[in-house]
């Protein structure tokens, strides 16, 4: 039934995703001319659906269940409360249900007088194969998770490219028309053992937890409480390692950028500068991963509720035996689609965060040493430089 769900309303989805592309991309260039309205609403707008989903489900009622597939030739009797003996489409509860229909002597697999309504089966066990292909699957989950990180790195080194590029230039209308296109040739010609490198430090820890939640799934069964503390406290351990090595990887990466050291002196540069300005980027972090975490719940749910009022429209002439399959399928894949157009900006964010410390550290405002930032976040700190920069060509 869902998948007939899925298959009549394929397009309304299709549309629905294609919708939350152009929406994104709208949200996103409308906050860079109305941040504080746009913060505000997105604040607001997530509260009014949230409150708004828990009325609905508060007030959806009782589920519903009726009987389907019974064989009322035999094979199978069924009597029980409420309805005394069931038949066909009558109503009916999953536990009492199961308690009361049973199958008779003769009717019964397994020769077992009243044994519960069932049907034997031949289940799939296992694919006998060669030890060495485990090995294989083994190199093969190492390169899955290597060429990930590494295609994941590969888009932070050509945006974290871009935007510097766009930082640095101190006449922002001198930036190449083919900026994005540059950074990429830039990345392949320069950074891919960097990007190499980095993605590889992230495989071996995803690894080692992939190997620590093996051990946990195989260690259940014992029940051990000391154990399970012990590896309970490893997985935290490497899942904060992870987070941290990402994060440190990222900000590497910005620096690559800017300076074009390699993987380590760029790690080493990145983590002392922010260390040196730990509190505004405990401040920025926070702030803009919730301002982004926001807006993508804001678009996945305004999705999701636009899709359900579509669906439930006399226009629509949908037939749906689940209407909620399309509206939940609406909402994760708006989800997704937001995440990847602001994780964009999100890298944005950071490189020039990285690029204005940098240039607040090497630069005074003076002609020597004039501030490379834009007109508008000068103005915004209170920052100047001493002679009009028409000077500086």
């Amino acid at each position: 039934m869902v998948v007939e769900d899925v298959i009549d309303s394929w397009w309304q989805i299709l549309v629905a995703l294609g919708l939350t592309m152009i929406v994104s991309l709208l949200f996103i260039v409308i906050m860079r001319w109305i941040a504080a309205p746009v913060i505000w609403f997105t604040i607001l707008g997530v509260i009014g659906i949230l409150g708004y989903v828990g009325l609905y489900l508060a007030s959806v009622g009782d589920p519903v269940h009726r009987v389907v597939g019974l064989n009322s030739t035999g094979g199978c009797v069924c009597s029980g409360p409420p309805e005394g003996i069931y038949e066909n489409g009558h109503l009916c509860d999953p536990d009492v249900f199961h308690q009361y229909c049973r199958e008779p002597l003769t009717g019964s697999f397994f020769r077992q007088e009243n044994a519960a309504c069932r049907s034997a089966s031949c289940h799939f066990q296992r694919i006998d194969s060669p030890k060495i292909v485990g090995y294989f699957h083994g190199v093969n989950v190492v390169g899955f998770f290597w060429l990930l990180f590494f295609v994941s790195a590969f888009n932070e080194m050509v945006l974290a490219s871009a935007f510097s590029t766009w930082y640095w230039t101190f006449h922002k209308s001198d930036v190449p028309f083919f900026n994005v296109t540059i950074s990429m040739g830039r990345t392949i010609r320069y950074h891919l053992g960097t990007l190499a490198f980095g993605s590889l430090i992230i495989t071996i820890c995803r690894i080692i937890r992939c190997i620590l939640e093996y051990i946990d799934h195989k260690l259940k069964k014992f029940d051990n409480e000391v154990t399970r503390g012990i590896l309970c406290c490893c997985k935290c351990f490497f899942w904060c390692l992870e987070k941290f090595l990402k994060f440190l990887n990222r900000n590497a990466y910005i620096m690559c950028a800017i300076h074009g050291k390699n993987f380590c002196s760029s790690a080493r540069d990145a983590f002392n500068l922010l260390m040196r300005n730990f509190l505004r980027v405990i401040a920025l972090d926070k702030v803009t991963d919730f301002l982004f975490f926001m807006a993508k719940v804001l678009i996945a749910a305004g999705m999701g509720v636009a899709t359900h009022y579509f669906i439930k429209s006399p226009h629509s002439n949908m037939d749906l035996n689940y209407s909620f399959v399309p509206v939940i399928i609406v909402a994760i894949g708006s989800y997704l689609i937001a995440s990847v157009f602001f994780s964009v900006y999100s890298m944005a964010v950071d490189t020039l965060f990285l690029c204005f410390l940098e240039d607040t550290e090497r630069n005074d405002g003076s002609p020597e040493k004039p501030y490379f930032m834009s007109k508008q976040l000068m103005r915004i700190l209170g920052k100047k430089n001493e002679v009009p920069r028409h000077r500086y060509r």
